[in-house]
Formats: C-alpha cells, structure tokens, sequence
C-alpha cells in the first residue's frame, strides 16, 4: 500500500499532466507544486470548472460549493492535498 506521501505525489504528478495538456504552462516541469494557478494565470474563472471537472471524474469524489476555495484549487499542492482528505 502506498504511504500518504507516495499517494500525494501520484495525485501531483496527474493533476500536473492534465494542467499542461489543457492550460498553457511554458514548462510543466518548472511548476512549483505551491505556485498559484490564478494568480500567475494559467487557470482562470472558466478553467476553475474545468478543473473541478478534472477532480470529480478523475479521482470520483465530488467537488461541493462549500469547498469552492483558493486552499483547496489554488495549487498542485492543494489539489492533492484536497484529493487526499476527500477520498479518506
């Protein structure tokens, strides 16, 4: 059985493929996995759902209003993070 960190860093690395194959990133690998997705542009309002989207079909857990915050979409960090206390 994976550990919690092996877990957090397989989320990562999806969340990270679907972000570069539907947003434009320079270089995906220079991501940081903390670096703000709206502030530095890459997702947007409209993206928001498509990330949302990502989340719900990807790893089968649904996204409520309630958890519609920067903590928990913001980041790869906070996806992942997210994903985990989701599905535990």
């Amino acid at each position: 059985m994976l550990s919690t960190k092996d877990r957090t860093d397989t989320f990562s690395e999806q969340i990270r493929a679907f972000l570069a194959s539907n947003f434009y990133i320079a270089d995906p690998d220079s991501l940081e996995s903390d670096t703000s997705l709206l502030d530095q542009g890459i997702v947007d309002s409209t993206g928001v759902l498509e990330v949302i989207g990502f989340i719900e079909e990807t790893f089968g857990i649904t996204v409520e209003d309630s958890e519609l915050l920067p903590e928990n979409l913001d980041s790869i960090q906070g996806i992942a993070r997210y994903v985990m206390r989701k599905r535990n």
